[in-house]
C-alpha cells in the first residue's frame, strides 16, 4: 500500500512531468479584484496591485520584457507548451523572466462546427476546461484565466444567449477548482446587446476582455454608459481593422503606414491608462509577432526576421515615459509618382516613398510585389499567404523602384525599410492591373 510520502512524491513527479519546477510548486500566486472609491478597480497579484502593460502573440518573450511588458497573453491553453528555437517552451522562458501570462481556454466556436445543442460536444469541452485548469492553477506566474476569445453569435439570437448560458457553466467550473485567479472571457468590441446579454446570461464573469481597433480608446466610457461595474481589459488593440478603413474603388481596404498605426497604438494606451473611469485593469497589444490577415504586415508588430515596428516604439513610450534607446525608421509618404492605382498589364509605374531615420542611420529598402489576398478569413482564422511576383519590380537601393504590372488582377507593392539595428518600417500601395 502506498503510504503518504508515496502519494506526494507521485503527485510531484506528475506537476514535473507538466513542466513546474519544485520552486513554482512552492508557491502558486494569488489574484483578485479590489474596487475602491478613489482608485476605481485594480488586480492585487500577491496582495501589490498590478497593472497589465501586456502583449499578445507569438513574438519573443525576452524582448517583450526588455520592451517594458509585464505580461502576454494566449488564445489557447496549448500555446503555454509551444517552444521556440532554444526548446524552452513558453510557460519556461515567463518564468524565467517574471512575466505573467493570461492562461487562454479556447471556447468552441459554432461556426467551427462546433455545437452547443450536442450534450456529447458539451460535456467533453467541460472536461477540456476543469483539465487546463487543474494543470496551471498553481502555476505562480499565473495571472488571469482567458475563458473563451470571439466565440460570441450575433447578438438578440436564441443561438447566442446558448453561448453565454453555457460560458456561465465553464465559468463556474473555472471558479471550483481554482478560486484563486479571476475569469476573463474576451468579446469582439463593446457592442451593445453583447455586453446586455452577458450581464443577464453571464454573472460568473470577473472581467470582461475587449478586442477593439479604432474605437479601444473609447471603451471604458461605452462600457460605463451600457451600465457594466465590473472591471475590463482591452485584450486586443493596434491599427483600424481592415474592415474599419477606407477602399479602393475595386474594394481593396487601404492599410496605413507602420507610423500611422503606431499613433494609434498609442493613443488607444493613453486613454486606457487615464483610464477616468476606473474599470480597466490593463492591455494586451495585438500583435505581438507577425501573421497573414488581409495582408502579411497589416496586424503584426514585428517582422518575421524579427525587427520591431513603430508600434512597438508606441507602446514603450506609453508603458515606461520613453522611447525605446534606438527608433523605427518612419515612412512617410509611400505612392505612385504618375498618381495612378490602375493601368493595362505590362505597364511601368514609378514608386517613391519619403522615409526618415531619428537616429541617422543607413537605411535598407525591400520592395515586393503581392498578390491582393482572396482568403479573407472571419475572427482572425487563418489565412494563405498570396504569391509574390519577384519579377514585377525593378528596385534599387533607395527609396524608389519601378513595378511593371503583372497579368490582370489585383496587387499590392510593400516596402520594407530596415535601419540594421534592429528597427524596421512598413507601407504599402494596393494597384490593379487591367
Amino acid at each position: 500500500m502506498c503510504h503518504l510520502g508515496c502519494v506526494k512524491r507521485t503527485i510531484a513527479a506528475v506537476l514535473l512531468s507538466a513542466g513546474f519546477t519544485l520552486d513554482s510548486m512552492a508557491a502558486g500566486s494569488k489574484v483578485e479584484l479590489r474596487q475602491s472609491a478613489d482608485r476605481g478597480w485594480e488586480l492585487l497579484r500577491n496582495g501589490e496591485p498590478y497593472r497589465i502593460l501586456g502583449v499578445g502573440g507569438p513574438g519573443p518573450l525576452a524582448l517583450a520584457k526588455e520592451m517594458g511588458a509585464n505580461s502576454v497573453r494566449y488564445w489557447g491553453i496549448q500555446q503555454l507548451e509551444e517552444t521556440n528555437a532554444s526548446g524552452k517552451t513558453n510557460l519556461e522562458q515567463i518564468e524565467e523572466l517574471g512575466l505573467t501570462f493570461c492562461a487562454g481556454i479556447w471556447v468552441e466556436h459554432e461556426r467551427h462546427g462546433f455545437s452547443y445543442l450536442d450534450p456529447e460536444m458539451v460535456q467533453k469541452q467541460r472536461q477540456k476546461v476543469r483539465d487546463a485548469v487543474r494543470r496551471y492553477k498553481d502555476h505562480p506566474n499565473l495571472l488571469v484565466w482567458g475563458l473563451g476569445n470571439e466565440m460570441e453569435i450575433f447578438p438578440g439570437l436564441p443561438e447566442a444567449v446558448r453561448v453565454w448560458k453555457e460560458v456561465e457553466e465553464l465559468a463556474k467550473i473555472v471558479k471550483e477548482e481554482d478560486p484563486d485567479h479571476p475569469v476573463m472571457t474576451v468579446i469582439a468590441g463593446a457592442d451593445e446587446r453583447k455586453v446586455r446579454e452577458i450581464m443577464e446570461h453571464y454573472p460568473s464573469i470577473d472581467i470582461l476582455g475587449i478586442n477593439a481597433y479604432s474605437g479601444a480608446a473609447g471603451t471604458g466610457l461605452k462600457l460605463e454608459g451600457l451600465g457594466w461595474k465590473k472591471p475590463y481589459v482591452i485584450t486586443e488593440f493596434g491599427p483600424p481593422g481592415h474592415w474599419e478603413v477606407a477602399k479602393t474603388a475595386w474594394g481593396a481596404p487601404l492599410e496605413p503606414t507602420a507610423n500611422e498605426k503606431a499613433a494609434q497604438y498609442f493613443a488607444t494606451l493613453q486613454s486606457a491608462m487615464e483610464d477616468k473611469e476606473g474599470l480597466c485593469l490593463g492591455s494586451y497589444a495585438f500583435l505581438w509577432g507577425q501573421k497573414q490577415e488581409t495582408t502579411p504586415t497589416w496586424y503584426g508588430m514585428l517582422l518575421p526576421t524579427g525587427e520591431k515596428l513603430p508600434a512597438v516604439d508606441a507602446v514603450v513610450r506609453q508603458w515606461t515615459g520613453e522611447w525605446p534607446s534606438n527608433r523605427s525608421p518612419k515612412i512617410e509618404s509611400l505612392r505612385f509618382k504618375s498618381g495612378a492605382d490602375r493601368a493595362k498589364a505590362g505597364t511601368r509605374l514609378e514608386a517613391v516613398a519619403a522615409v526618415s531615420d531619428r537616429d541617422d542611420e543607413a537605411l535598407t529598402y525591400e520592395w515586393t510585389v503581392m498578390a491582393e489576398s482572396k482568403d479573407i478569413k472571419h475572427g482572425g482564422d487563418a489565412e494563405s499567404v498570396p504569391p509574390l511576383f519577384p519579377d514585377a519590380v525593378e528596385a534599387g537601393a533607395g527609396p524608389e523602384c519601378t513595378v511593371t504590372l503583372p497579368a490582370a488582377g489585383a496587387y499590392r507593392l510593400f516596402l520594407v525599410v530596415r535601419d540594421g539595428q534592429g528597427g524596421a518600417s512598413t507601407a504599402n500601395l494596393p494597384f490593379l492591373s487591367e
